[in-house]
């Protein structure tokens, strides 16, 4: 397999700098009318393919990578329709600038899967103009028709007299046109012809994360530099009122402590001793609207809210609710269920970290962020600096999982070293980063649904009460704009896939002051568990089983056969021995852009005297459309189908008066390698664009234990995660 290599710090005079060669500007993230004027501006920084005389191709990557692999299938698809020679590809990473934009956010982040299927149209078409530029150019040489010649890996060929002209000897002396051929999409190369797509080309970054070559923010010195890190209050919106600076700045190798309205800042000569004294930190922290906030009461106050009869909530746009609420009155009977979620932490490997410098004429950060625009603009407003002013050196993440999307990190080290006056590398502890820790929310549900005489369901309602999170990520702007729907927290409460003649779901807002966030999956690992244990409760009380009462409910076809195929894995008519199956659909994307689907199953035992519930096997058929990377895409949804998992059995914070109680992975438990069960994934291949991977497995996971545990007990589990304690309860 050839070795490709990726830069991570790359410039745009750095990259047109060196040897003679073809440079090709796009403008991934921009609509058709400002591509023209950005591609004309000199001094514009644009999205650049760069051949070389001798053959290598430089693409840069406009997403961001955290461990999903878009340095590799991004630059795969410019290369595909480029047909360059995989071989002589070098990958540089993007810096922050709107060309780089993705065309469906709008800005230059990666959250929701949405990365591939995003820039699939734009990547493909770039790669298309400039292999185009190559032939017409080869074309002028030759004296010949452009209709005439075709292209192999690396070379324009014309096959009438057999002349061959590799893309390094046209880079050494052609030019790029001033404006790119116009490429429409039955130009495009056929799927049917793809021999990179589809096919399992080695990751790029597999080399140096497995030498430990691989640089993360941590990794980032800068001379002078000092080390710190930034206690935030342990409540959103609070801050210090008092604490003990003289005995702090006092410590061994301690020199500056700040204070900030959101907390204390320590620096010194090493993280050891920032450490010490951060431990030693004793701080008087302000009221704040969460300082009362208890998780566990919370829950319950929601809980029985829910169950009040004139309980309205915000909707999404452009629902229908009186259609459910006609149905509902007038159903033969009316099947409730009741269902909770708590409050759960990212657990990234890599507690945050950036160093930052602030000097006389700019910022400069290095760091790892889902979001590279806002970390540009958040540090520029707190250096009080134009976005201009601000370097930004995105490092390799260890994990984001929507995490990284929050920059307040990079605020924390901008803070710093302007206060210090130096470069400052702000690490956080694990203990502060749990602290601080941005949740995905605590829900409670309810779900009412309505069935006829014949015990069809005709109408559903599912009610959701849970903290927002829109407002706290992207703002009181786009809040109002969307209606105060949180489309964060609503994510995957619709069943538009079963059918269901009239549905609503509704937001209750429950602001407990808890910093909340985008969780791995937005809003399918509470919503969708919801309404998968839901389904199966009423094909229990229909008697049927759960396969087949899927299989008959469900609209789409694609959804037929991913529920059909994993029964089929699994043989989920096989009778077992002390285990149970429990199974779960599953979706993922958005009405534009399409869906991609799952089907899950489950396979628990549990000690009856513990109440630990075990999963020996996960199985997992997940149709995304067209796999790009095949063997990829397999790992992505390995790992979610983990990561779900945990949140299924393990992972829960609480909060005391506002506070986070766990302090580090001894109470707040991720799945271990000895609790990892036996995972099967096939791959189902419906069409020929990339449809949502990343996120895709969360949705079925925790329904399809929650089912299993039903089939193996006769009792249902309404609250995740299923810890022990609850098991028994739900046993006694």
């Amino acid at each position: 397999m050839a070795h490709v290599t990726i830069d991570t710090n790359v410039s745009r005079r750095g990259f047109i700098a060196g040897s003679a060669g073809l440079s090709f500007a796009f403008a991934f993230g921009l609509d058709a009318s400002t591509k023209s004027s950005a591609q004309a501006a000199a001094n514009t920084i644009n999205a650049y393919v760069r051949i070389a005389a001798d053959g290598t191709v430089t693409i840069v990557s406009p997403a961001l990578e955290m461990g999903q692999g878009v340095n590799t299938s991004l630059p795969l698809i410019i290369a595909e329709e480029l047909d360059a020679d995989w071989s002589k590809v070098k990958v540089v990473s993007a810096p922050v600038a709107d060309v780089y934009n993705h065309p469906i956010l709008r800005t230059q982040m990666v959250v929701a899967s949405l990365t591939l299927r995003g820039y699939w149209m734009p990547a493909r078409i770039a790669g298309a103009q400039a292999r185009q530029v190559l032939i017409d150019a080869a074309a002028a040489r030759w004296n010949v028709g452009a209709g005439e010649l075709t292209t192999e890996p690396g070379v324009v060929v014309h096959k009438a007299s057999n002349r061959r002209l590799s893309y390094g000897e046209i880079a050494a002396s052609a030019k790029a046109p001033e404006k790119l051929p116009e490429i429409k999409p039955d130009q495009l190369k056929p799927v049917a012809s793809f021999r990179l797509i589809g096919k399992d080309v080695q990751r790029i970054d597999i080399v140096e994360k497995s030498t430990g070559a691989a640089q993360y923010a941590i990794d980032a010195t800068a001379p002078g530099m000092v080390y710190g890190t930034l206690a935030r209050a342990p409540v959103r919106a609070s801050g210090p009122v008092s604490f003990n600076e003289d005995e702090l700045k006092k410590m061994p190798g301690i020199s500056g402590v700040f204070k900030f309205d959101h907390g204390v800042g320590i620096a010194g000569d090493s993280i050891v001793n920032v450490f010490n004294a951060r431990r030693a930190l004793k701080a008087q922290w302000r009221e704040s609207p969460g300082s009362k906030t208890n998780s566990d009461a919370a829950q319950r106050v929601a809980q029985e809210k829910l169950r009040g009869k004139d309980v309205k909530g915000v909707m999404p746009p452009n629902s229908k609710p009186e259609g459910a609420m006609e149905g509902l009155a007038k159903a033969a009977k009316i099947v409730t269920g009741e269902y909770a979620t708590d409050y759960v932490y990212h657990a990234q490997m890599e507690p945050h970290n950036c160093l930052a410098w602030v000097k006389p004429d700019g910022v400069e950060i290095w760091t790892g962020t889902q979001w590279a625009t806002m970390a540009r603009d958040q540090a520029a407003k707190v250096a009080g600096v134009e976005p201009g002013k601000v370097t930004l050196h995105q490092m390799q993440m260890g994990g984001g999982y929507g995490r990284r999307a929050f920059v307040e990190y990079v605020v924390d080290a901008v803070m710093l070293s302007k206060a210090a006056g130096k470069p400052v590398k702000m690490i956080q502890s694990r203990e502060d980063d749990l602290a601080n820790a941005r949740m995905r929310p605590m829900t409670a549900q309810k779900i009412d649904a309505g069935l006829d005489a014949d015990g069809n369901i005709i109408a559903w309602r599912h009610l959701i009460a849970s903290d927002t999170v829109v407002p706290y990520l992207y703002g009181d702007g786009r809040w109002q704009a969307q209606k105060g729907f949180d489309h964060i927290v609503m994510a995957g409460a619709d069943v538009g896939f079963y059918n269901i003649p009239a549905a609503v779901s509704e937001h209750i807002y429950e602001e407990r002051g808890a910093r909340t966030a985008a969780w791995r999956g937005i809003g399918a690992g509470h919503n969708n568990f919801a309404i998968e244990a839901m389904i199966d409760e009423l094909a229990q009380q229909a008697g049927k089983n759960p396969v087949e009462y899927r299989i008959a409910l469900l609209k789409d076809p694609r959804a037929k056969r991913v529920i059909e195929r994993v029964a089929q894995m699994a043989e989920f008519g096989r009778k077992r021995e002390g285990t149970a199956l429990g199974i779960a659909f599953g979706k993922l994307g958005l009405p534009p852009i399409g869906f991609s689907m799952t089907g899950t199953v489950a396979e628990i035992s549990l000690d009856r005297a513990t109440g630990v519930i075990k999963c020996h096997n996960l199985w997992c058929a997940a149709d995304v459309g067209l796999p790009v990377q095949p063997k990829n895409l397999v790992a992505q949804i390995e790992g979610s189908l983990i990561f779900a998992l945990g949140s299924a059995l393990k992972e829960r914070v609480t909060l005391t008066n506002g506070a986070v109680d766990q302090h580090n992975f001894n109470d707040y438990q991720i799945l271990k390698l000895s609790e990892t069960p036996q995972i099967h994934v096939e791959v189902i291949r419906s069409g020929d664009i990339p449809l949502p991977v990343g996120e895709l497995s969360i949705a079925g996971t925790i329904p399809a234990v929650a089912n299993a545990f039903h089939a193996l007990t006769g009792r249902r589990l309404r609250n995740a995660p299923f810890t022990p304690d609850r098991v028994k309860g739900s046993l006694a």
